[in-house]
């Protein structure tokens, strides 16, 4: 009388765990490497915002020394309303390449997730032996 264990049948060719570990690890790496797209998108901005605020401090220093050495008030009043204007204009601008570096920078995380995403559905199924171009090998050997 031998004994046969039930489960050697059931892990028998049914799971590649080598192709699972492995995509797991290129999981990791591509989430790594999304991270990273992530993080210089945000040191970008970091040093975008530290050269605006540097850039706007050094025009309201000059604006205001140039309006405390001009006499007429008049004068005064119209370099303040254009500096206004200027601060303004300068502020949507950067506002806007700021956004459009973050946005930049999402995508390009999100394209290596996604692009990984679909590539590691494909290495599951094809190492569980669902993949259709498996059931295909299969059946024909």
């Amino acid at each position: 009388m031998s004994y046969n264990n039930p489960l050697n049948d059931i892990f028998k060719n049914s799971f590649d765990f080598n192709q699972f570990f492995s995509t797991g690890r290129r999981n990791v790496e591509a989430a790594s490497a999304a991270t990273q797209a992530v993080v210089e998108g945000a040191q970008a901005i970091a040093r975008r915002n530290a050269e605006v605020i540097r850039a706007n401090t050094e025009n309201m220093l000059k604006a205001s020394k140039d309006m405390m050495t001009s006499g007429t008030p008049e004068n005064n009043i119209s370099k303040h309303s254009d500096l206004a204007r200027e601060i303004f204009e300068n502020t949507l601008s950067n506002l806007r390449e700021i956004s459009e570096t973050a946005t930049k920078s999402s995508f390009e995380a999100f394209d290596v997730l996604n692009k990984r995403m679909a590539e590691s559905l494909e290495e599951l199924s094809s190492a569980s032996g669902t993949h259709p171009a498996t059931s295909k090998k299969k059946a024909a050997a």
